[in-house]
């Protein structure tokens, strides 16, 4: 489970089971909130991750492109295709 820290500063914990939304962050956290989810998938051998920024403007949405851009260990990734997303959310092959 990952930690963040909720307004009262109570931790809060979340899943780690390859889907990462990131409508609950602020976007100012997600460049070390994504490359420490892809850290904790790859420690449980979870090689395909799902990260949902939404629609929007897209600037969340290259925010994560281009942390996965620089990523070592991401093979590749696309926005998800049919009713999952579009895209709303990519979807990341690891190494």
């Amino acid at each position: 489970m990952m930690v963040d820290k909720l307004n009262d500063n109570t931790p809060a914990e979340y899943p780690i089971d390859g889907t990462l939304d990131l409508h609950t962050f602020s976007p100012s956290d997600v460049k070390d909130l994504v490359p420490e989810y892809i850290e904790e998938c790859l420690n449980r051998s979870i090689m395909q991750i799902r990260i949902i920024h939404g629609k929007g403007t897209g600037t969340l949405r290259r925010i994560v492109h281009s942390i996965l851009d620089k990523h070592p260990r991401v093979v590749s990734y696309r926005h998800e295709s049919g009713s999952g997303g579009s895209w709303g959310a990519t979807v990341v092959i690891l190494k």
